[in-house]
């Protein structure tokens, strides 16, 4: 009888000993926000001269050719301004940034690959912001934690770094393969871990929520997940009921009176600086503050010069997937370094993390280890991800030094000034990923089934045209899931839109 009482014994120990962990840890609440294409050194390299020596950022002395072998050389500086032209950033573009003519990641590629693209943007990709022109992320590197070895988790472009920040893989994509955004990812996120421990979490959205590219949040049971910014956070945030993880989606599309501010290139980074400022001073006039973590960071880095190597040795490959032709790429490098910020009244002033103590000699912070951490905070019940979040570094440490949270957090960060100097183009042509977030708007509306509608809908649209287009498929869709729900229909149904693209009033669900 005895040996059966012990291993329940143990059982119920362990229980009530990770229960008292999760009980124990400070942070209840999870902010993240993920903004777009910008490097470290292009963001926040230059606070290594006037705000915190320890930072590993920038001299003047970084230096790229112009070409192989050239003796035109720009060095990097400190009069980053507007942005327009987008560099490159496709995975072939990373490739040659990222080793130019060397065999290992030398970054010293990044002047002549911007050369291939347009006049003078290999003076572009090599300039960094002042902190001056950059005012809320110098307060917060002041105040918070800045982390300079966070790098993106493949060398390429937006939508596989997103898709990795709350799975821990890509699912094989290196690129935006539309077929794919289509269907929605497959994989596992870290949202359902949360919600089988009986955890919340929430999605503030501002044009259209990119975490719908998971397949799985399409279906009926998370669409009240899903809140509207401008609406619900300010309120949510007040009110003290933000859930435990709340991503926050920015806006990706430049309106005149609704500008974009994911800093996108050709986005204002001002625009960035305001909802960053926004969003810190909505969370420190919570109740939720004292048990709240702000994670600032970026999908990837827009071909924006950055001087640290990427990691190429001991990256685990997530799930055995293996990019496509031509590259077959293996996963087994991480991307560029990234600007990452951490906020929260259990940090200490001015701290700056660089490599992680484990959990491998090679782990490195990447956007893995965003499900990493919430999986060891939150004392999930799931196993890990993928290899990745497994391997990824985590970032409990920052917030666990202090026995208490700190009082002396301001209240209010400073003001911001705009940097561009042009008026917003509403007709302006999509960016490939405003492209992709069409796609996944047209899926969400059932306009994907139409055999009239081609493929590159997106490529015919305007800004202002695409911005109105998503958030009408986005309205439509949620709505109809709400609907169905409450019509008792089963919480594991996606909701197929009916074609609306030219009756948008009769949309239905199925």
């Amino acid at each position: 009888m005895r040996k059966s009482i012990f291993p329940i014994f143990l059982v119920l120990l362990s229980a009530i000993f990770s229960h008292s962990l999760q009980q124990n840890q400070p942070i209840k609440t999870v902010v993240v926000l993920m903004l777009e294409n910008r490097s470290f050194d292009h963001m926040l390299g230059w606070m290594k001269q006037s705000i915190n020596p320890s930072i590993d950022g920038v001299t003047g002395r970084e230096c790229n050719a112009v070409t192989a072998n050239s003796t035109d050389i720009i060095c990097f500086s400190d009069d980053a301004e507007f942005v327009d032209p987008d560099p490159g950033h496709s995975f072939e573009d990373v490739v040659q940034q990222v080793f130019g003519s060397a065999s290992i990641p030398s970054m010293s590629g990044f002047a002549e690959q911007a050369s291939t693209m347009a006049d003078n943007l290999s003076q572009t990709v090599m300039r960094g912001f002042r902190p001056e022109n950059v005012p809320i992320y110098a307060e917060l590197v002041r105040e918070f934690a800045v982390f300079d070895r966070w790098f993106s988790s493949i060398p390429g472009p937006t939508q596989p770094n997103r898709l990795f920040a709350y799975s821990a893989t890509s699912h094989g994509s290196t690129s935006h393969v539309k077929r794919q955004l289509a269907t929605g990812y497959p994989q596992q996120t870290i949202f359902e871990s949360l919600r089988e421990d009986g955890l919340d979490f929430g999605v503030y959205f501002q044009n259209i929520p990119t975490t719908l590219f998971y397949r799985n949040l399409r279906k009926l049971k998370y669409a009240s997940k899903f809140h509207d910014y401008d609406f619900r956070f300010k309120k949510d945030a007040r009110a003290g009921k933000l859930p435990n993880l709340c991503v926050i989606e920015p806006r990706y599309f430049d309106i005149i009176g609704y500008p974009a501010n994911d800093d996108h290139p050709s986005h204002d980074v001002a625009n960035g600086q305001k909802l960053v400022k926004e969003i810190y001073e909505t969370l420190r006039g919570s109740p939720q503050w004292n048990q709240t973590l702000f994670v600032i960071t970026y999908d990837e880095h827009g071909g924006f010069y950055d001087h640290v190597q990427t990691p190429f040795i001991d990256i685990p490959n997530p799930d055995g997937n293996t990019g496509p032709a031509p590259y077959f790429f293996k996963f087994d490098r991480l991307g560029v370094r990234v600007p990452t910020i951490m906020v929260s009244p259990w940090i200490n002033k001015g701290t700056v993390i660089s490599k992680p103590k484990g959990p491998a000699n090679s782990s490195e912070f990447e956007h893995s280890s965003i499900p990493a951490t919430l999986r060891k905070i939150f004392n999930l019940s799931s196993h890990f991800l993928t290899h990745r979040d497994a391997w990824a570094g985590t970032f409990e440490q920052v917030f666990s030094e202090q026995a208490s949270p700190r009082t002396d957090c301001p209240e209010v960060l400073p003001d911001v000034s705009p940097s561009k100097r042009i008026q917003t183009d509403e007709n302006r042509g999509l960016s490939e990923f405003q492209s992709e977030v069409v796609q996944l708007a047209a899926v969400l509306n059932g306009d994907h089934f139409l055999s009239s509608i081609p493929d590159d809908l997106g490529k015919k649209m305007s800004v202002k045209e695409a911005h109105g287009y998503v958030r009408g498929a986005v309205s439509r869709f949620l709505r109809a899931s709400r609907e169905a729900t409450k019509l008792g229909a089963d919480e594991s149904t996606i909701v197929d839109m009916r074609s609306s693209l030219t009756t948008r009033s009769s949309s239905r669900h199925g």
